[in-house]
């Protein structure tokens, strides 16, 4: 093991101790939010993305279902993120036998409010979403928190196929792709490209690990305060 913190060297358990009480103690995601908070105003909010990431799960553990289209047990968690791609919520994880759209009323109010305790403000926002979100529950709770909601048309929903004020902004949709590539970076970390971890409080704990650096990252270039 390299030696961290001056001269003292860590094993892995130690470590993985202390990671584990941080992330019981939510210390990531407070860690995520302080950051947003103090560098909102590097974010560019005129307009958003939504989308869910099956992860194939090693091991087993928490939130954790077989999910027939990977054919693979897996966990899910729906990602918001600004118009460039960086995540600025995420849901807990979410067993990989569900879709996207499941109990999405009550996991997107979550992750709003998430995004409004960083002094973020919601109301107004246009939010991109592929056709697997083109559901009425998620058109309520967008019209609830008065979000405009810029669906892809499934149209294996017949429901659907009846309305008549069904409308799409095609210009606004083509920046759905930044969201892909945020999944696509945090697939450059080995930790969540397969999940290892049990716990899903860990799991979550990751990404939001994972989005800080990605924050960090980009503020790199750029005057901020930490």
């Amino acid at each position: 093991m390299k030696e961290l913190f001056g001269r003292h060297a860590y094993g892995w358990s130690s470590v993985y101790y202390h990671y584990n009480k941080w992330s019981k103690m939510n210390a990531f995601q407070d860690a995520l939010e302080a950051i947003l908070r103090k560098n909102k105003h590097e974010l560019d909010l005129s307009l958003a993305n939504i989308d869910g990431s099956h992860t194939i799960a090693k091991k087993g553990g928490e939130k954790v279902a077989y999910q027939k289209r990977k054919r693979a047990k897996t966990t899910n968690l729906l990602i918001i993120t600004d118009r460039t791609g960086q995540p600025i919520s995420c849901s807990f994880p979410i067993s990989g036998n569900h879709h996207d759209v499941y109990d999405i009323e009550k996991t997107v109010s979550k992750m709003l409010a998430k995004i409004r305790s960083c002094g973020i403000p919601t109301k107004g926002l246009f939010l991109n979403a592929d056709s697997g979100f083109d559901a009425t529950s998620l058109k309520k709770v967008c019209a609830r928190e008065e979000i405009f909601l810029n669906v892809d048309r499934n149209k294996r929903n017949k429901k659907a196929e009846t309305y008549d004020d069904y409308f799409i902004d095609n210009e606004m949709y083509r920046n759905r792709f930044v969201v892909e590539q945020a999944n696509a970076w945090m697939d450059g970390f080995r930790g969540l490209t397969f999940r290892y971890e049990t716990s899903a409080q860990n799991w979550y704990s990751f990404h939001m690990l994972a989005f800080a650096l990605f924050f960090l990252r980009r503020l790199g270039e750029l005057t901020f305060s930490f």
